[in-house]
């Protein structure tokens, strides 16, 4: 279950509610007793790095399945010495004109 994030704009109270997503938001602050918390926009709480499946399988780019002459989907097979050097420079390499 995710867990949300409430301000109340009347006093300023904030809170988090551990939550369903099919859970109505709450409006009621335990504070102030009025009617005006709302949901606040937060980060999400996870990160994806180290050496594990994220790095291996995915960082680099999804590659799209290649169709045979039967109709079925092989996975795409990049060959030695192609793709990386074609692709474009990660921005915050200083090689990008973004970040020049």
């Amino acid at each position: 279950m995710p867990i949300y994030e409430y301000r109340c704009s009347s006093c300023g109270h904030q809170q988090e509610y551990l939550q369903k997503l099919s859970d109505p938001p709450k409006t009621h602050c335990p504070q102030c007793d009025k009617d005006t918390l709302g949901k606040m926009l937060t980060a999400a709480g996870f990160q994806l790095k180290g050496s594990g499946w994220y790095a291996t399988d995915f960082k680099g780019g999804a590659k799209p399945a290649a169709k045979t002459e039967g109709g079925e989907s092989k996975p795409a097979v990049e060959k030695k010495g192609e793709g990386a050097a074609s692709a474009a420079p990660a921005c915050g390499t200083g090689a990008c004109p973004a970040c020049q």
